[in-house]
């Protein structure tokens, strides 16, 4: 979308126009909060937000019921003032698994006990069970016990009562959502044997008793979790001298192939030597540790189940899509880097110059120059239309030029001020305010030449710019020519932004389309047309509010080359304050939307244009800029809850390719590379401000509002009577020229 803002209201029936929609920033906020939400969810269940580690013992071991706790069995209830503890029987032993239920090894390990007709009991992390449901039911269904692990595998050793219990509990709502029960049974993460207990498990502990629950502990950990070898799984889980034993595995939290061929091994082995491998509460003699639940319960469970699956899978989603719009962004910036590496080649080719030296197999030329009519469509533009005027007649362009200033209804002195200059070939047309495409029209129907150049009325042109943009029209095939916009006003941080995108995101682009065959917009500031190319269409378009883009994408179709020439400068004027900005490119970008909903039609159309142009636009200037506040959302999320590190290379890595970027494109144009230290601060500003405008000019199309012709405040920045110290040095000598013969 590459062209400047033009401040001609258009002309409606008087009827009262619908304002711009706001409803839409609440749905945008409120989208938002559902993905930071989501987010957070899957961050907290995954032991991310709120994180906590393995513990380090640091208590002495006196606490009161410490030695009842170390000295008795690994069934422990800590509901009274002592503690109170179960061994298990000789040659029964219970297998409990930790810290799933995991797709991949769950079902495998459900498989080996099936096989060997053994029962085992799973203390399951809350989060993963609410993700595995069907897995939950099936342990149930074959007559295995589910134990309460809490629900993001938190060391409730150093969490407080409040975190401790919210564990608890959200795990048995994911268990009533999943298998309609609740259970009795808990085991504390990061715990192991009896003797092992620290003081401030034991605390823990108590919180569990007070809760109802019997926390398990273990007699053999086979530290299966360090994946030390299936021998030495085995060995670690073996009973001895037929003594019954709480076996601690796991089932979740890695590559378990080494856990699933030691359970079968030992399973085996126990069959063999007489032992039987029952649940923790059927081996100690007590109830099943699963209690029924009523349906609030069971509904409240598959609530959090569906969020916390819902979570999940956003995370794997935006994680996708971060990655996806990455690659795709930097792809694209190295393909049209290598473009613009071709067209700049072929360029110096056409001029017949390499390396200081005459070269045959120049682009066509005139064999005299035609004479050209510059149509200037002007409202409101007192404040620089004598600069453009000056700049347009003062041109070192042989042939003839024939200047039209199309004053469309302006209320200021805009006509007074082109008819006073009193210079020659200049023509003022005065016109009621229809809006600018009717501007151009008239100033069509008025030209008397057959090459056309059009030139908003706040833009001055170089000398030699029009010889440039007529030289390209020698090709018979070429029906517009686009030239190089340069910002004029870029002393201002929004102006050094605005310079910045004009030079590597449209003029970089150009030379791009132009290889493509698919260029997009030739920009209202500067362009040269064929009439025939212009009448092939049907002249300028009222049908939408970017009337450049409408028109380029009519001549594509039309079968007619657009090219680009980055010899032939137009200086402009941007907008100087955000709301100025604001007011331009929301009027661009749903301008652009409106022109490619218009030509939509060119995708099924032979030729490259239309898949190649609407295709492009489509993904990167609609989808994914709706796509950025999710990327900062996840960014910011991930630099918040996970090491900052990565976040902050991967974005150094993208504002370096886009610096290096900026580089070439300055190069090309011959510009400061100096003016690239403000590239890292536009990513938080100017970035935001973009994405932002699409959203509501996609909202605004959605919504199917017309949406209204944005003025913006002209400054008068080439105005002869300006201080030439306001202007960029490159564009010091165009207005000095125009002021010194004023």
């Amino acid at each position: 979308m590459s062209r400047r803002s033009d401040t001609r209201p258009r002309r409606r029936a008087r009827t009262r126009q619908p304002a711009d929609p706001r409803a839409h920033w609440f749905l945008v906020a409120v989208g938002v909060l559902l993905i930071t939400g989501g987010l957070l969810l899957n961050g907290f269940a995954h032991n991310e937000v709120g994180e906590t580690h393995a513990p380090i013992a640091t208590g002495t071991g006196m606490t009161p019921g410490m030695d009842l706790v170390r000295e008795g069995g690994p069934v422990v209830n800590m509901a009274g003032a002592r503690p109170e503890s179960l061994q298990m029987p000789r040659k029964t032993v219970a297998l409990t698994f930790d810290d799933g239920p995991d797709p991949r090894w769950t079902p495998r390990l459900l498989d080996v006990l099936k096989r060997h007709n053994a029962k085992a009991t799973f203390f399951v992390v809350g989060a993963r069970a609410a993700e595995e449901p069907a897995l939950v039911r099936r342990m149930v269904a074959e007559g295995h016990e589910i134990g309460n692990h809490t629900y993001t595998h938190a060391d409730i050793a150093t969490t407080p009562a409040w975190r401790t219990r919210m564990e608890l509990s959200l795990t048995q709502r994911a268990l009533a959502g999943a298998a309609g029960i609740h259970t009795r049974l808990a085991r504390l993460p990061y715990s192991s044997s009896n003797d092992s207990v620290s003081d401030e498990q034991l605390k823990a502990m108590r919180v569990l008793g007070a809760e109802g629950y019997l926390v398990v502990l273990t007699d053999l950990d086979s530290r299966d979790w360090s994946r030390p070898g299936t021998e030495k799984i085995f060995k670690s889980a073996l009973p001895r001298n037929g003594d019954g034993a709480v076996i601690m595995l796991h089932d979740a939290g890695g590559d378990r192939a080494e856990t699933l061929a030691a359970v079968d091994r030992l399973l085996t082995w126990l069959s063999r030597k007489g032992y039987s491998a029952k649940t923790v509460t059927d081996a100690v003699g007590l109830p099943s540790a699963h209690t029924s639940v009523d349906a609030a319960d069971r509904f409240t469970g598959s609530v959090l189940s569906l969020a916390q699956r819902g979570s999940a899978a956003l995370t794997g989603a935006l994680t996708w899509i971060l990655a996806v719009a990455g690659v795709l962004t930097l792809v694209r910036l190295l393909f049209f880097l290598t473009l613009a590496w071709v067209h700049a080649r072929r360029a110096r080719l056409a001029r017949g110059e390499r390396g200081g030296r005459r070269r045959r197999g120049r682009a066509p030329i005139w064999e005299t120059p035609p004479p050209v009519t510059v149509i200037v469509p002007a409202y409101n533009e007192a404040a620089g239309i004598e600069a453009t005027v000056r700049s347009l007649v003062f041109t070192d362009y042989a042939g003839e030029v024939e200047v039209l200033v199309v004053d469309d209804g302006s209320s200021d002195d805009t006509a007074r001020i082109a008819e006073s200059l009193g210079l020659p070939g200049v023509r003022v047309i005065r016109k009621e305010n229809g809006g600018k495409p009717s501007a151009l029209n008239t100033g069509i129907a008025h030209a008397r030449h057959e090459i056309l150049v059009m030139v908003d009325g706040d833009t001055v042109f170089e000398p030699s710019t029009i010889g440039m943009l007529v030289r390209q029209l020698a090709d018979p095939s070429v029906g517009a020519v686009s030239g190089n916009t340069k910002v004029g006003n870029r002393r201002g941080m929004i102006g050094r932004w605005q310079h910045i995108e004009y030079v590597i995101g449209f003029n970089l682009d150009r030379r791009a389309f132009e290889l493509l065959g698919c260029m997009a917009t030739v920009p209202g500031a500067i362009g040269a047309f064929r009439r025939s190319a212009l009448e092939s269409v049907g002249r300028v378009s009222l049908d939408t509010l970017a009337e450049d883009t409408d028109l380029t994408m009519a001549i594509c179709r039309a079968g007619w080359r657009v090219v680009y020439e980055e010899e032939a400068r137009a200086w402009t004027e941007a907008p100087s304050s955000l709301r100025q900005l604001w007011r331009q490119r929301y009027r661009w970008c749903y301008g652009t939307l409106q022109a490619m909903w218009k030509h939509r039609g060119a995708l099924l159309e032979p030729g490259p244009f239309g898949r190649r142009c609407l295709t492009y636009l489509t993904l990167f200037q609609v989808v994914l800029p709706l796509l950025a506040p999710v990327v900062d959302v996840m960014a910011i999320y991930s630099a918040a809850v996970g090491d900052p590190l990565p976040v902050v290379a991967v974005w150094a890595g993208f504002v370096t390719v886009q610096a290096m970027t900026g580089w070439y494109a300055l190069h090309l144009d011959r510009e400061r590379v100096s003016a690239l230290w403000v590239l890292p601060l536009q990513q938080f500003v100017y970035r935001q401000l973009m994405y932002l405008v699409v959203i509501q000019s996609v909202a605004t199309a959605v919504l199917g509002v017309r949406l209204r012709w944005h003025t913006i405040r002209r400054e008068g920045t080439f105005s002869v009577s300006k201080n030439l110290e306001t202007l960029p040095e490159s564009a010091e000598p165009v207005v000095a020229e125009a002021a010194s013969k004023s």
